[in-house]
């Protein structure tokens, strides 16, 4: 079955990373810009659009009321390398990434898109370490995103002594997951790591933080999209409802 709405690319020649990203956008099927939109940014936007479904989704849930008026904008990485330059908190590309969202997408999306222009209306997603990203961009510009959805994020001490320290995380929504299987963890330095009872230190931290907090531990779930998809529709409509 065909997508019902329209996916439209963009390209940004960035003066933060010093190369063209590529931005796809999808619009629902009934978009209109007599209509404002709240805004989805997912990194690993190929994977969330293809292995998530979203698109898919998004027709579904805004054909039953079941989501309000939201385009989703999915980013996407050249190679795992690449990848953990610009997401890992410690990553060489980290902050130039973080201010390719916030200076150049962000200001595209709004320029497009009929938007809200507000914090509340932008949110980032993202699984493992895009999940992390999406936590720790959010907690540096609040007043640009106000949501975080993390699908079984990478955490560290970084992390969380950022969350820790953060003093404006009411002002944020987060959707938070973990599986109950990832404590082996394959990373793409080779090492193996145990996600699991960092995720619940994350969690204990993030429900002292007084912020509207949604958080999940996946029966069985293991590192993989097999149970990112499958918590999808509970994502949107949580989170977009």
């Amino acid at each position: 079955m065909g997508r019902k709405g329209k996916m439209i690319e963009k390209e940004i020649e960035s003066s933060y990373l010093n190369e063209p990203m590529t931005i796809k956008i999808y619009l629902p099927e009934s978009y209109s810009p007599l209509f404002k939109y709240n805004i989805c940014i997912m990194q690993d936007g190929n994977d969330y659009f293809q292995m998530g479904r979203v698109a898919t989704l998004s027709d579904k849930l805004h054909s039953s009321k079941e989501m309000t008026n939201t385009v989703f904008a999915g980013i996407h990485y050249k190679d795992k390398y690449d990848r953990r330059k610009k997401y890992h908190p410690s990553g060489e590309q980290n902050d130039a990434y973080t201010k390719f969202l916030v200076k150049e997408v962000v200001p595209l999306l709004d320029e497009i898109i009929p938007t809200y222009h507000m914090g509340q209306s932008r949110a980032l997603m993202g699984d493992s370490l895009a999940g992390t990203l999406a936590l720790m961009t959010a907690i540096r510009y609040p007043n640009t995103f106000g949501k975080v959805v993390m699908q079984s994020p990478y955490v560290d001490e970084n992390v969380l002594s950022t969350v820790k320290d953060a003093e404006n995380l009411h002002s944020i929504d987060i959707y938070h997951t973990i599986g109950k299987d990832e404590t082996e963890v394959h990373m793409t330095d080779g090492n193996i790591a145990d996600f699991l009872e960092p995720n619940r230190e994350l969690n204990k931290q993030l429900k002292t933080k007084g912020t509207t907090y949604y958080y999940h531990e996946l029966e069985n779930g293991d590192h993989s999209w097999k149970y990112w998809q499958k918590d999808m529709p509970h994502v949107l409509t949580t989170m977009f409802n």
